[in-house]
């Protein structure tokens, strides 16, 4: 199962939640929102926001334990 997280430089948040992935040892992609106005658009006020590849995502505020359950 691939696993990306939707980011933007100089959020906090999405470095607490790129912590929290690390943390747990799953491989992710980090795609950065600010680049592109579709994602703004989908994940502006969101972010972070991890997807896993069958389109199911994860909202912050999340846990590790929340990571857990979303990527077994």
């Amino acid at each position: 199962m691939s696993l990306t997280l939707f980011s933007s430089p100089g959020c906090h948040l999405c470095e607490q939640a790129e912590d929290i992935v690390d943390y747990l040892g799953i491989s992710f992609v980090v795609v950065d929102i600010s680049s592109d106005v579709d994602l703004v658009r989908l994940y502006g006020i969101r972010i972070p926001v991890l997807k896993r590849s069958d389109g199911a995502e994860l909202g912050w505020p999340f846990d590790a334990l929340d990571v857990e359950r979303f990527t077994a």
